[in-house]
């Protein structure tokens, strides 16, 4: 049976883009990139400083993209860098919105040296009623073809 497969992600300084892109081009997955309201600084202490006060008051940015057929998608991966060892808030913010409810959930991430952080826990308790794979965390723009190949083939993508 084919899957339906959106990959959802929020990008700020491009890394999670990068993979995302590779993640479309190897599940055939349809792309669609998170932008909140309101853009984050590209300071990076101006946005480090951001982060962290949203993801300590559990702020979830309003998004200027909407996705109005996401009931047609059976397995949704979500993309975000680590901010502060969990999701970035406009992912929070479409974990929140979207009823991901019997749909499978594919966490994967990009870093700076922190790992996955609590990101793929923190999907699965935004995600109760749904099957949630294992996490792919990448560090920077590092990513490897064959690394994303074998996470694919490990959650039964591939």
């Amino acid at each position: 049976m084919s899957r339906k497969i959106l990959i959802v992600y929020y990008s700020h300084s491009s890394n999670t883009r990068k993979l995302a892109k590779l993640i479309s081009a190897k599940t055939a997955g349809m792309l669609y990139e998170l932008e909140p309201e309101r853009a984050y600084p590209g300071d990076y202490t101006a946005v480090v400083d951001q982060a962290k006060k949203e993801i300590e008051a559990g702020y979830h940015p309003p998004l200027k993209t909407k996705i109005k057929n996401i009931a047609d998608f059976d397995s949704v991966f979500v993309g975000t860098p680590n901010w502060w060892s969990t999701m970035a808030p406009p992912i929070a913010t479409f974990l929140a919105e979207y009823d991901l409810a019997s749909k499978t959930v594919i966490p994967f991430c990009t870093h700076g040296g922190g790992g996955s952080g609590y990101i793929e826990k923190n999907v699965k308790l935004a995600c109760k009623k749904s099957t949630v794979l294992s996490m792919f965390s990448s560090y920077g723009s590092s990513v490897k073809d064959s690394n994303v190949e074998a996470w694919l083939k490990k959650n039964g993508i591939k």
